[in-house]
């Protein structure tokens, strides 16, 4: 049976909406039994995606230890979270049978339907995340999508035929937050904030940002998101750090982060106009999340993480086999930086199918897959 999530979503508007979603998506993808809306799903960005391409760098960036994975069906994985990720959730919501697997492990015909080339630490800019040790820029991450079509020209035996598979597959990109929190907010370890406002900066992440994305364009992709940064200043690790009462958002880091935001939009109708067949959308992540800490959610903790050390949970990442919080559908964050799954399921469900004008520009993934 296929339930209908998009009727459903359009009536959550009390606390029930975390526990039904957790059921309705609970088990793997065991309520999807139609053929996925497209024939592949690929995804590029940090941890917020990362399934376990980390799990072999040599980084601090790395999850495949329990507690991570206490509530994902195969366990530590390498998700930087408790459960599923966002992009996860929308794969199950395009129909996929099975999770898309990380480029370290996708092999042969598996990559037919797609490959997850996310990495924790990476950015848009080649030197960002460095502190952590290894981790895949959306450069590398490029790098990595260009094998992957090659293979996929060699199993079609024509490129025209392998590109114009590619042009029906959703592409999934959400980068930019380690190039702000691993790197410009970092001026003891990074030139970057001496050498640009806020305004510059996001002019000179756009723009290699924009290069970038021409670059998948150059190479078959056709129906591409956006997905627009979160709220860095709010996060645990920010507030642990910058916050004088442990709860107010840190607004210099996030007024920075709007500044890519309002031109990341600008970028989706700069990009529609300039790439022929191509359809590029934006996903508003910070007005999702902004949301969330109303009460009606259920999200009872919205500074704390379910899982770290020190203030706000937020100045020592989850340790091996520390114990988390018991209540993790109450908890906006999972660790310093990441949401827990309970976020996830909403924030990819309204990504998939927008319950708010806000939500997605100009139209959902939903949407997005149906052209």
């Amino acid at each position: 049976m296929v339930i209908n999530l998009t009727l459903i979503l359009s009536r959550m508007k009390s606390w029930w909406v975390i526990p039904l979603l957790m059921l309705i998506l609970s088990q793997q993808q065991t309520w999807v039994h139609s053929e996925s809306q497209v024939p592949c799903y690929f995804i590029m960005g940090d941890s917020l995606a990362d399934a376990g391409n980390n799990n072999l760098l040599l980084t601090t960036a790395k999850a495949n230890y329990q507690p991570y994975g206490i509530d994902f069906s195969a366990g530590a994985t390498g998700r930087f979270c408790n459960g599923r990720t966002a992009a996860d959730v929308i794969g199950q919501l395009l129909g996929f049978s099975d999770y898309i697997p990380p480029y370290a492990t996708a092999r042969g015909q598996t990559i037919l339907k797609g490959v997850n080339y996310a990495s924790g630490g990476g950015g848009i800019r080649n030197e960002t995340g460095r502190d952590l040790g290894d981790r895949i820029s959306m450069d590398g991450q490029l790098r990595n999508y260009q094998n992957t079509v090659q293979q996929i020209v060699n199993i079609y035996g024509r490129k025209d035929l392998a590109y114009n598979y590619l042009s029906k597959c959703i592409y999934n990109l959400g980068i930019g937050s380690n190039d702000y929190i691993n790197n410009y907010f970092m001026p003891t370890l990074y030139p970057t904030s001496r050498q640009y406002t806020p305004e510059q900066y996001a002019d000179v992440l756009i723009q290699q940002y924009s290069q970038q994305i021409r670059t998948l364009y150059n190479y078959g992709a056709r129906k591409i998101a956006l997905i627009a940064l979160g709220r860095a200043g709010c996060t645990p690790s920010a507030l642990a750090q910058n916050s004088s009462d442990g709860s107010s958002c840190v607004e210099n880091i996030n007024a920075a982060v709007r500044l890519f935001n309002i031109q990341l939009k600008c970028l989706v109708d700069e990009l529609n106009t300039d790439l022929s067949n191509a359809s590029v959308i934006y996903l508003n992540t910070s007005g999702v999340s902004q949301e969330l800490v109303n009460p009606s959610f259920g999200f009872r903790v919205t500074n704390t993480a379910c899982c770290g050390g020190g203030r706000n949970n937020g100045e020592v990442t989850c340790l091996p086999l520390q114990t988390p919080c018991q209540n993790r559908t109450e908890y906006l964050y999972w660790d310093r930086y990441h949401p827990t799954e309970a976020v996830n399921l909403i924030v990819g469900s309204r990504f998939y199918a927008a319950q708010s004008p806000s939500d997605a520009y100009p139209m959902d993934i939903r949407s997005l897959a149906q052209l």
